[in-house]
């Protein structure tokens, strides 16, 4: 059954597909990330610097914690796309309901987890003093939405398995204009500072998930369940667990990664967190085209490897490789002559837009190879290759961990060495991509439908 709500990418011209099914992913991705600009502008303007570096202390903190669930909810999506692509309705119905019970399970537990370690994490990462309270507030609110971000997440990776880019987008735009509002109203009519900042965003991703969520079940056949369809599936679980865990290990290690390098920033006080919050935000938007060329080529991939259509996985791979290596281009560009002006619209500390205006300049240098993480991590997720999850989040907790240790120790370039890290760490993850995308390759020959044997 193929219905106006799905999308099936076993046939047709990879890079029009790609296009189209990307499209609504890339206006999503920044919407989603308007959140943290509309939270980083209007707290850096109405609070100051010290107020941003407190909601940009948590960032990697609340990237590890999501990683658990988000990782896993891929893996469902994943074993959904590759049913979807060989045509087991029954079996795509019982995916849809056993990733539900997953991502319930992983998110109460992520929860639970971030709010009980939170204090005693960010005083790990060295956090000033003078930030602390407002950190711990920011992350704690953070940690109570994630089984709300789930709801969503849960959703829209349901709909993108089945081919429906465009149905989360609505209510993900609707959100996220509900979000600026009430970020202006709670920190800047009510006064609730850091607190307000969070809470405005906690009601927009609820609204989000909810509105998505009813709006499946409403208009997709997939989601119109009997009773037959609500049972646990052992094999179903194991299949989404033993694609999803290798994925969350993956992601954890990143956040690690990330976590270790924000307490290097840390070091530096409270201007250099400032300006490194201001350009990590610009550079999450410099990541959405490439993340949502990612999630397309991952549908796709676990589709065509339902399908069992080897040869079009390695032309949407192509394609997307091109396509990328353009964006990069022009966004290097942007970054080099307008940098300066970006940062300002988050601070009007003169000393945080100069740093931070100077390290997209160098971070930009690197964009291609970001670009290489995201179009081949979308292929190797797609096609289920667990051993690929690990290695990219091996060589990334490497390079952010090793990097500044050498560079602060044999260079004099100071705070510099952390957008180079950055840089590098791009670089070399980039590379281990491209080499195990060569690897598999190789090994992946015309390979037969084997959804049936998935668990």
């Amino acid at each position: 059954m193929r219905t106006n709500a799905t999308m099936d990418m076993t046939e047709g011209r990879p890079l029009r597909l790609l296009s189209v099914f990307a499209l609504p992913l890339l206006i999503g991705n920044i919407f989603q990330q308007a959140y943290n600009l509309a939270d980083s502008m209007i707290v850096g303007q109405m609070l100051g610097a010290n107020a941003l570096a407190a909601v940009g202390a948590t960032g990697s903190i609340s990237f590890l914690f999501f990683s658990l669930f988000n990782g896993i909810s891929g893996g469902c999506g994943i074993v959904t796309a590759q049913y979807f692509g060989a045509r087991q309705e029954d079996k795509v119905r019982l995916a849809i309901v056993n990733s539900a019970y997953i991502t319930l399970a992983s998110s109460m537990l992520t929860a639970a987890a971030a709010f009980l370690m939170v204090p005693t994490v960010l005083s790990w990462m060295g956090t000033p003093e003078e930030i602390l309270p407002d950190a711990v507030m920011y992350m704690r609110m953070t940690s109570l939405s994630v089984p709300l971000i789930a709801i969503y997440n849960y959703a829209s990776s349901m709909q993108r398995a089945l081919g429906d880019s465009r149905t989360p987008l609505y209510f993900l735009i609707l959100a996220c204009l509900l979000n600026v509002g009430l970020d202006l109203l709670f920190v800047g009519a009510f006064g609730w500072g850091v607190f307000g900042a969070a809470f405005a965003t906690m009601l927009a991703q609820m609204l989000s998930g909810l509105g998505s969520l009813w709006y499946a079940f409403r208009h997709n056949s997939y989601f119109r369940l009997t009773r037959k369809f609500l049972k646990y599936d052992p094999a179903i679980v194991r299949s989404a667990l033993r694609m999803g865990l290798p994925l969350a290990l993956q992601w954890s290690l990143i956040a690690i990664s990330t976590t270790a390098l924000q307490t290097v920033v840390n070091s530096f006080g409270a201007t250099a967190m400032a300006a490194y919050t201001a350009t990590n935000r610009l550079e999450q938007l410099v990541q959405q085209p490439f993340g949502s060329m990612s999630m397309a080529l991952s549908t796709y991939s676990g589709q065509n490897k339902g399908a069992g259509k080897t040869e079009r996985i390695r032309a949407g791979f192509k394609d997307s490789m091109l396509a990328m290596i353009a964006l990069s281009a022009g966004m290097l560009v942007l970054m080099q002559f307008l940098g300066n002006g970006l940062v300002g619209l988050f601070v009007q500390e003169e000393d945080v837009i100069a740093l931070g205006g100077q390290a997209l300049k160098i971070t930009s240098l690197f964009y291609v190879f970001l670009g290489v993480i995201y179009v081949t991590r979308g292929v190797l997720n797609g096609v289920g290759d667990a051993i690929f999850a690990f290695i990219n989040g091996v060589v990334e907790i490497v390079g952010r961990i090793g990097l500044p240790l050498l560079l602060l120790r044999f260079t004099g370039i100071g705070v510099w060495s952390i957008w180079i890290t950055a840089g590098l760490t791009w670089m070399l993850a980039g590379v281990s991509c491209v080499l195990r995308y060569v690897s598999w390759r190789k090994k992946a020959g015309n390979i037969k439908p084997q959804i049936e044997n998935m668990g």
